[in-house]
């Protein structure tokens, strides 16, 4: 690791695996603009849970042309975006997040992933235990292999509930803390 670094956390936004499961899983189409994530509330919450300095890397799958609004907006909340291409077989956002994580691994810094990918695991499980790490994504659809890491201190972060990162109330279906329940949501 190199010494001599000011504290950082690191956020890795997996955009695709994100915006798939909001999509498919939970709203069975294609999320409106007004029904996305605010990536700056993301950016926010974690400066604020850790005290510290966030640097948001934004890692896009672009097969084609570079969707500059989308680009342009995100550089603009302070997301640096990583746009990546590969053939068509290739997983280029998990091969870049996981490449990412092993440097990460090589510096200072926290770490915090925004994503739902089991490809992750190995990665995220050397760097728990040896600095902050934490998980941000909906509960119901991390991968269960997260659990452990868990257990061993990663923060599961939920996307909607912790970090309030959406405007309007997702149609999820979850297992309600009873503390929590309100049976006027149902009526």
């Amino acid at each position: 690791m190199t010494d001599g670094d000011a504290p950082l956390t690191y956020l890795l936004v997996d955009g695709e695996n994100l915006d798939a499961t909001l999509g498919q899983s939970i709203l069975r189409r294609r999320p409106l603009p007004q029904e996305r994530p605010r990536w700056e509330r993301l950016l926010q919450f974690v400066e604020a849970r850790w005290s510290q300095p966030v640097k948001g890397l934004f890692f896009l799958a672009v097969p084609g042309e570079l969707p500059m609004p989308f680009v342009q907006a995100l550089t603009a909340i302070g997301f640096v975006t990583i746009p990546l291409s590969g053939a068509s077989d290739e997983k280029v956002v998990d091969i870049a997040i996981q490449r990412t994580l092993e440097e990460i691994g090589r510096r200072r810094g926290d770490v915090v992933l925004a994503s739902h990918d089991g490809d992750f695991l190995p990665q995220m499980s050397a760097l728990v235990g040896e600095r902050r790490t934490a998980l941000v994504g909906f509960s119901e659809f991390r991968n269960s292999g997260f659990t452990a890491l868990a257990e061993r201190g990663m923060e599961l972060i939920d996307l909607e509930l912790d970090v309030k990162a959406f405007n309007e109330r997702l149609p999820r279906l979850r297992v309600i803390p009873i503390e929590e329940f309100d049976p006027a949501q149902f009526l």
